[in-house]
């Protein structure tokens, strides 16, 4: 007889084993995928911006990454970004929350429509859903309306045919329109629109919630598609800012184990969602903080190479990430260190660190 039963466990259950004397790109036995993902499958990504770094690796390691919604001929790489181009594979700008992103499938099948779905600001006009990927505007409310109707056409053309769709999990402070329970993914009047507070309320999604958001969202994309899978991550990256009246590193702790909460419960309940721990690595006391920038909260190249490794140590022959590219410059140089590390990424929110006071 056994004294204990954790005798017959394997290395990797112990910390001592486990975690002790590992290289955080290289931890034995964190990732054990429960289906494979080939260079043939239809990738489809999604999430905050730290989905973006994934996206840029698939695609330079060559695995088949859909864009349903490619940038106009001739628009150059950094504008094409700008505009909201080859992110993702649509143009829906970063989903930062869990509710934003089951609302915008359930529009894109009709079963949704917002409140107030178009922003004005200075004669020009935004989509309230999106409201990054026009920087300059649209000249008319039904230039947004139109441009929308297009997206939601490749939305659900995104999500009728991808063989696995990876969603990165970010956030769960988000705004509301408290009337309707439509959910914004920035606050009114931070890109465009304006704040009322007998209109829009602050929210903070709980565990359930999250955890019942994407159990629905689930429910719906595979019954366009049942065969496709899906791969859930969590971002590393703190909150900018938090309106929640806590501190913001109490606020981002909450809002991280929250998503990590509801990530395993799907992953442990549902044979078609898996779970890639990037997070783990980025934040474990193994990294020892290294894979962050001076400002502790953008990520560096070194992080996001070393939670790549894990992931193609699995799916691509244990092969090593690709260099992460560098940030264009005004002058079209390049830089190893980038002024701004956020200017890396497309990110709505890192706008709120201009409100600082």
């Amino acid at each position: 007889m056994m004294r204990s039963p954790y005798e017959s466990l394997p290395s990797k259950s112990f910390w001592r084993t486990g975690v002790v004397g590992q290289r955080p790109e290289a931890i034995s036995g964190l990732y054990e995928p429960k289906f494979p993902i080939t260079r043939s499958s239809r990738i489809a990504t999604a999430g905050s911006c730290f989905a973006q770094h994934i996206s840029r690796q698939l695609r330079a390691r060559k695995f088949s990454v859909m864009d349903a919604e490619p940038a106009p001929p001739g628009l150059d790489a950094k504008a094409a970004a700008d505009y909201g181009y080859g992110l993702y594979s649509a143009r829906y700008a970063n989903i930062y929350t869990s509710r934003q992103l089951l609302q915008l499938v359930r529009e894109s099948r009709g079963e949704f429509r917002p409140a107030d779905p178009v922003w004005e600001r200075n004669g020009r006009f935004y989509d309230s859903m999106r409201p990054s990927v026009e920087p300059e505007g649209l000249c008319s409310p039904d230039a947004v309306l139109d441009h929308r109707a297009y997206h939601l056409t490749k939305v659900l053309e995104v999500v009728g045919t991808a063989d696995l769709f990876i969603f990165t999990l970010g956030l769960t402070e988000t705004w509301i329109d408290a009337q309707s329970g439509t959910i914004y993914p920035t606050a009114p009047g931070t890109i465009a629109g304006s704040y009322d507070s007998g209109v829009h309320r602050f929210h903070t999604l709980t565990c359930l919630e999250v955890y019942d958001d994407m159990r629905t969202f689930f429910d719906l994309v595979t019954d366009l598609n049942p065969n496709i899978r899906f791969l859930l991550t969590v971002s590393p990256v703190p909150l900018t800012a938090t309106a929640s009246g806590h501190h913001v590193l109490a606020a981002t702790t909450y809002s991280k184990s929250v998503l990590r909460a509801a990530a395993g419960q799907l992953f442990q309940e549902r044979d078609n969602v898996d779970y890639f721990p990037s997070y783990e690595i980025f934040v474990s006391s193994l990294s020892k903080g290294q894979y962050f920038h001076p400002n502790l909260r953008s990520i560096r190249p070194e992080g996001v190479r070393a939670a790549m490794n894990t992931f193609f140590a699995a799916h691509d022959g244990g092969s090593l990430a690709v260099e992460e590219p560098l940030p264009i410059n005004p002058d079209n140089g390049r830089t190893a260190v980038p002024s701004d590390p956020d200017e890396e990424v497309v990110c709505e929110e890192v706008l709120l660190d201009a409100l600082l006071q």
